[in-house]
Order: C-alpha cells, then sequence, then structure tokens
C-alpha cells in the first residue's frame, strides 16, 4: 500500500495506558491494543511512548537519536560532547522484522542534567535537528522514551522488543498520513522533554499554527502537524504554566458565535483567548492524548469529528480510538464514555506513588 492511493476519512489510531498508582507493566497490553486497531493505519508510521522505563537514570536526560550515517552519529556526539556530560551510550536494542524496512541507526544516550537546564535541552533539540543532517533527536525526556519507525505500531512494538520494557504508562499512534510524508522521525509520537503527543486527524490550519509558534523560537523541522501541537502545549504549558485544560480551551476554542451567546465571565474569558492567542486554534479534525510529567491528558476538536473513548478501572484509565481496543486490554471496566466535543480530560498519578 502506498501513501496517496486512497484515504481512509477515519484514520490513524491512538491509545494510552496509564497506572495512576504507577505500578509498572511491559508493552503486551497495549500493543494488542493496537494490533485492534490494525486497519486504521497503513504501515507508513507507528509507535510508542512509555514513562517509568529508566528508573535507574531517572534524574537523567534519557536521549533517543535517529542517524541515517555513521558520519552524522559522529557529528551529532562530538556536539553532544561538548556540551552535556554523556554518562551512558548504546544502540537501542532491535529484533530483524521483516515488516521494518530501511531503519536508521537508532542509539539512545544518558547525560547529565543540572538544575534549570530544561531551556538547553531544548536548544540541543533544535540544533541537532536543523543544524546536523542525518541527525534526529526523538526524544528528550526523563525516566521516558519513544520508540517510533515506518510501520504498522505491533510490528514496531516486536522490533523494540517493548515486551522487555516496564512503563507505568503507554502511549501509542497508528499512523495514516494525510497530508505529511511517512517517514522515521515524523512518525507518532512526538516527543519534547517529559511530553509525548500523539494525535488522530488532520491540522488544516497547520502552517497558521507554524507561521506563530515559530516566531518563539520554535522551529517545525520534522514535516509533521504534530510536532506543532506539542511545540503550542510546550509553550502553553511550560513557559507559561497554563493547566491543560486551560490550553484545550484555546486549541479547540468555541466559535464566536458560542462565545457571544455565554454568560457574561466566561463570554470575556474565552473572548480573551480567542483575541490574544486565536493563531494557536487548532482547526480540522483531531483527538489528541498527551504524556506530561505529571499524567496524561486528552482533548477533542469543538466539534467532535474523531472519536476518543476512555474507560476506567481501579487505578487504572484506558484511552483509544475505539471501545475494543479498551475492551482488549480491560474487558472489565467501572465507567466507559466517550470524550465530547472541546473536551479536556486529565488523569494524574496519585500523590503517594512512587
Amino acid at each position: 500500500m502506498k501513501e496517496g492511493e486512497f484515504r481512509i476519512p477515519s484514520g490513524c489510531a491512538i491509545a494510552a495506558l496509564i497506572h495512576k498508582d504507577k505500578h509498572r507493566e511491559n508493552g503486551e497490553r497495549i500493543t494488542q491494543a493496537m494490533r485492534m486497531m490494525h486497519e486504521r493505519s497503513n504501515g507508513l508510521g507507528g509507535g510508542f511512548a512509555a514513562y517509568g522505563i529508566y528508573p535507574e537514570h531517572k534524574n537523567e536526560y534519557a536521549l533517543h537519536l535517529f542517524y541515517d550515517t555513521l558520519q552524522c552519529k559522529d557529528a551529532c556526539e562530538a556536539y553532544l560532547s561538548h556540551h552535556w556530560n554523556i554518562l551512558h551510550e548504546e544502540e537501542i536494542p532491535t529484533k530483524p522484522h521483516s515488516q521494518i524496512k530501511d531503519a536508521p541507526l537508532i542509539w539512545r544516550y544518558f547525560i547529565e542534567s543540572v538544575e534549570h537546564d530544561e531551556n538547553k535541552m531544548t536548544e540541543t533539540m533544535f540544533y541537532v535537528n536543523t543544524s546536523i543532517t542525518g541527525a534526529y533527536i526523538f526524544s528528550c525526556g526523563k525516566n521516558m522514551g519513544v520508540f517510533k519507525g515506518v510501520g504498522y505500531p505491533e510490528d514496531l512494538a516486536e522490533f523494540y522488543c517493548l515486551n522487555q520494557y516496564q512503563a507505568y504508562t503507554w502511549i501509542a499512534h497508528g499512523r495514516y498520513p494525510t497530508n505529511t510524508p511517512g517517514w522515521w522521525a515524523g512518525a507518532h509520537p512526538f516527543g519534547m522533554l517529559d511530553f509525548a503527543l500523539v494525535h488522530n486527524g488532520e491540522i488544516s490550519s497547520y502552517d497558521a499554527n507554524r507561521r506563530y509558534i515559530e516566531m518563539f523560537d520554535y522551529p517545525c523541522s520534522l514535516l509533521t502537524d504534530t510536532e506543532v501541537i506539542t511545540y503550542e502545549l510546550d509553550f502553553l504549558m511550560r513557559k507559561h504554566q497554563l493547566s491543560f485544560v486551560e490550553c484545550a480551551d484555546i486549541l479547540a476554542a468555541p466559535f464566536w458565535d458560542e462565545i457571544d451567546q455565554m454568560r457574561p465571565d466566561k463570554k470575556r474569558y474565552y473572548t480573551m483567548l480567542r483575541r490574544n492567542l486565536g493563531s494557536m486554534l487548532i482547526n480540522g479534525p483531531f483527538s489528541i492524548i498527551l504524556g506530561f510529567q505529571d499524567g496524561v491528558g486528552a482533548m477533542n476538536d469543538r466539534l467532535k469529528l474523531r472519536s476518543l473513548m476512555i474507560g476506567e478501572q481501579a487505578s487504572c484509565v484506558y484511552m483509544a480510538s475505539e471501545e475494543s481496543a479498551i475492551r482488549k486490554m480491560s474487558p472489565q471496566l467501572n465507567r466507559l464514555f466517550s470524550l465530547k466535543a472541546q473536551e479536556a480530560y486529565v488523569v494524574t498519578y496519585e500523590e503517594d506513588a512512587k
């Protein structure tokens, strides 16, 4: 199947498995959920994000990189060594798979962290991705990592041996590229610091969103609208300390005719957001799952043009594009519901979770 032969209107699959008590499990159940939604992908992109997988390196940044050649690997390592203390490096273990072809070199580094160095980390990511040809940092958080590529997600799970990792949160994506190309660095999830974002949809406002966020020194180089959404959320949540719910009010803001009919306080609130941050409004159908340091957030577009189901069972929360995928992970549920249009749903870890 080649990109562009036909389109699946509801294409792309997203899913998440969250243990609020930070109990860890391997990647088997999240892989089963993605296998259940196989038809939503076309083999041009898939991936997973896992939180809690590097407890022995939890205070260090874990960098995952793709390299096209050994020469760009040498150039990137020279840059990293000049700016950071590399404590450990290794090739990320993979297993040969008949459906995964033309894989780049895939490496990881654990680098020493100092206080207040998040901006230095983002500067490093941007420099490598824009200035060292053939090198791409696709994950740079602490005690978490992204595993992605060109292929179906269930095949990539086997390729990356995800059954050998233990995580308290798993986020997954099966991609059906529409307006952006399917390639290794452009696959989802898109990672930046502790953020890992997946989305199902087609962002028609990509160019407007990209031009706006680039004004704040976020160079968009990976040819995917998910990159832009991640940068917007980093700008709002990390730099301006807004909550995920407030971000949803900006990214999926109500229509003007709806705002006009609101009570005065809500009308002032949404009018202020639309006037000051209107260029961050995401147009087009989408559902989003975002992993971050304190938990996981999900949101829908303002017309609910993409489905997103939520299931709750004891201390676990499940999210997926289809109920069948949630039932595959947990046949018994205390609660199951569909996320409403323009709605934000947030899962936070329990205070005493380790």
